[in-house]
């Protein structure tokens, strides 16, 4: 597509969104019962009962979605304006593939205190909170600040999102490889905001075996360069072992899960790791490494975060039936839980797994709803 193409049709709408009425309003009677006098008994009700706000109102059906620009994929800190044709694109896809309504969002770039106090006196007007390109670590701060201090839902799609479809496709990719998913050694490169809630996700499901390396190298339990969510990574691992770069942590892993940069990983390393290695190279728009060039080295199950190549690893198969299933439910936190169950409905859609598909597509049928299945299921369990 040509750039003059994209900029004709966002300036011929004026973006992608418009609000459309839930009913007509053409004559007094209609009038009356879509605005004045009619809203007065409900805002009557609602002052009483505040919660019936969500049966009454629009906040029982509308997600907030939230960035400040400071972390936008492929781009970098853009700022709260450049931000914003991002959650605007992804309050389209809410809408167009699960019928959710999301309304896009920009906040300054403040303290993490002033994002979370803001966000918090403006609860009552949604029904949870889509968090979207915050750059860490404060996003990890803002995430569970907020998650505390509200009673709906608060999902970071660059953590939470990420974790999913990483912990799906690592379920099927096991399964290929003839491995147990416990027994995987893991080392992920790249301990930003989706490296560490993969990590911690990942733990969760049982895998304990986990190296980590960023942008200063290996990530240890005392290093200094790195923060305190980093760290504490470490510190929950079952491998204590003092890795002086990727060359030495990526030896005999059975997974090397790439959030980080392109080229980052080469082929002489891939022969390096254990029999049958698993490679989810997900930095875009190029990965950690050339699929063609891990095929060369041994790798027969790969995943990339690209559209190009099979089994894309996309935030696209979770938010929008996340999100359908959270509104259909009484759920107010999105808790280990409820990924690892939302993970395994994804992995699920492809019961038969193979080396050349076991992530499922992201316009796949039943994608929406099986994730929404999913959230509703994992509900039900709790009560």
């Amino acid at each position: 597509m040509k750039d003059e193409e994209v900029l004709s049709l966002h300036a011929k709408h004026r973006g992608v969104l418009a609000i459309s009425p839930e009913f007509a309003v053409h004559n007094k009677q209609e009038l009356g019962e879509a605005y004045t006098p009619g809203v007065a008994i409900i805002s009557k009700l609602i002052e009483r009962y505040p919660e019936l706000k969500d049966k009454y109102t629009l906040s029982g059906k509308l997600v907030a979605l939230v960035t400040d620009g400071s972390a936008v994929l492929g781009l970098g800190n853009i700022g709260p304006a450049g931000g914003l044709p991002i959650v605007e694109g992804k309050a389209l896809l809410y809408k167009d593939l699960s019928g959710v309504n999301a309304l896009p969002l920009t906040i300054a770039q403040v303290s993490p205190d002033e994002v979370v106090n803001t966000l918090k006196n403006m609860q009552a007007s949604f029904a949870g909170f889509h968090l979207e390109d915050i750059a860490a670590p404060r996003c990890f701060e803002i995430e569970e600040k907020l998650s505390q201090l509200v009673d709906i839902p608060v999902y970071h799609d660059d953590q939470e999102g990420t974790a999913i479809v990483v912990l799906a496709g690592l379920i099927n990719a096991a399964k290929v490889v003839g491995k147990g998913l416990a027994s995987l050694k893991v080392v992920i490169n790249g301990v930003g905001a989706s490296g560490v809630a993969t990590a911690r996700l990942l733990f969760a499901a049982g895998i304990k075996n986990i190296s980590f390396v960023d942008i200063h190298g290996p990530v240890h339990a005392d290093s200094t360069e790195y923060n305190h969510y980093q760290t504490d990574l470490v510190k929950q691992s079952s491998d204590q072992t003092r890795y002086a770069n990727l060359d030495e942590a990526v030896r005999g892993r059975d997974v090397f899960i790439g959030l980080s940069d392109a080229d980052v990983l080469s082929a002489d390393q891939v022969q390096q790791m254990a029999d049958n290695p698993i490679i989810f190279a997900l930095a875009n728009p190029k990965p950690e490494i050339d699929p063609a060039v891990a095929h060369e080295a041994g790798v027969q199950v790969m995943a990339t975060g690209s559209s190009q190549y099979p089994n894309q690893v996309n935030n696209i198969l979770v938010f929008p039936g996340l999100y359908k299933g959270l509104l259909a439910t009484d759920l107010n936190k999105v808790d280990f839980g409820l990924e690892k169950a939302v993970a395994q409905g994804i992995a699920k859609l492809v019961p038969e797994p193979t080396a050349d598909r076991f992530v499922p597509g992201v316009f796949d049928d039943g994608v929406v709803d099986a994730v929404a299945q999913a959230v509703k299921d994992y509900a039900a369990n709790k009560q």
